[in-house]
């Protein structure tokens, strides 16, 4: 199985399994001197582990980090960085019933035809818990963007139905919200509805938006590196993500070029956009202002209510699906589209570091 790794300067390589021993990344390519401790990629697990509230799975995890190499007396050293989290909570039985059964909306069926072979339990390496190794990639990721004035920032901006105006964004209210919503009266708005999706044995989906701020110009290529392409394919990556947009995304197809065009302007002796509908993007490279995208992430497939199927041996049947799965995976995903944005972010700059002769100066000199 080839795909496993996402980068070029800064790499990251997830490996593991849902109900294995464990589940991890290798991040290749950090600069040593980068001050890091196993603390600072707790917090981020801390913020995808099951088990929290009434809105994510039964299943108990603590997801502590262990770091197992690449940093020496609280820095990393620049040799490869290799995190472990060890599963303490699976329950396989809980899928010995359907694992001859293709569940709707996973990659069951695509497993079998491609590999000819599948590990039923959890889903294997389409699992959630796959993004364990993505969000550590990510703490790392974001610690060296800090270090350089650039913070990545992710929040859920709906769920079904309720979606949150941006001019009614309270973005200090995050993480009051089980749901990770900068508005706490959209979030009970949400949670009621939820709880609704729940007794009818049902499950939501969502829309995630990041940003990321401190950005200089000039961070991406013009082609086929652009930097909004390269953060669509690593939150297309992410397992329930079905769709991207960046700024004003689809909108812009309904607007006209004089409202759509982003204004320059003088700032203060620099260069300024009175506007940011191309979401801080232009021609493939940011334009020094925030960079704004948006991901659509589907309902959570594992259900109980009942859903027609067919078995591997070719038969009709019907599947009612049991266990500890989320009723919604927005509120977990918030950490892990942060983490890919910061790991997209931080593999360019490093790039962008040879790009020119000035960079090369300001690198080695």
């Amino acid at each position: 199985m080839a795909g496993s790794s996402f980068g070029k300067e800064f790499q990251i390589s997830t490996w593991g399994e849902s109900h294995g021993p464990g589940i991890g990344v290798v991040i290749d390519g950090c600069p040593s001197g980068l001050s890091l401790c196993a603390s600072d990629i707790q917090k981020y697990l801390n913020r995808r582990k099951p088990g929290q509230n009434a809105y994510t799975t039964a299943r108990k995890e603590a997801d502590e980090a262990e770091i197992l190499s690449g940093v020496f007396e609280g820095r990393t050293t620049g040799t490869p960085i290799s995190i472990l989290v060890r599963n303490t909570d699976q329950r396989s039985h809980d899928y010995s019933q359907i694992k001859e059964c293709y569940r709707p909306g996973h990659a069951d069926y695509t497993f079998d035809v491609k590999y000819g072979f599948r590990d039923y339990r959890g889903g294997g390496r389409s699992s959630g818990r796959e993004t364990i190794g993505r969000v550590a990639g990510g703490a790392v990721a974001s610690a060296l963007l800090k270090e350089l004035g650039i913070t990545v920032t992710a929040y859920t901006k709906a769920i079904g139905p309720y979606e949150i105006p941006t001019e009614e964004y309270d973005l200090s209210v995050i993480s009051s919200s089980p749901l990770f919503m900068p508005h706490l009266g959209y979030s009970k708005k949400a949670e009621a509805y939820l709880k609704e999706c729940m007794e009818k044995k049902d499950s939501a989906g969502g829309i995630i938006e990041c940003i990321i701020e401190g950005m200089p110009a000039g961070i991406g290529e013009p082609v086929f590196q652009k930097l909004d392409a390269l953060l669509a394919h690593a939150m297309l990556s992410i397992g329930s993500v079905k769709g991207f947009e960046i700024g004003s995304g689809f909108s812009a197809s309904r607007s006209k070029g004089s409202l759509n065009n982003d204004a320059f302007c003088m700032d203060e002796g620099k260069i300024v956009k009175k506007t940011n509908h191309a979401g801080g993007v232009l021609g493939g490279m940011s334009d020094g202002s925030p960079v704004l995208f948006r991901v659509a992430i589907k309902p959570t497939p594992s259900i109980s209510s009942m859903q027609h199927t067919v078995t591997s041996g070719l038969e009709d049947t019907q599947i009612s699906i049991h266990g500890r799965h989320d009723p919604v995976i927005v509120p977990r995903a918030v950490v892990v589209v942060e983490s890919m944005a910061a790991v997209t972010v931080a593999d360019l700059l490093l790039q962008n570091m040879h790009s020119s002769m000035d960079g090369v100066r300001r690198f080695y000199l």
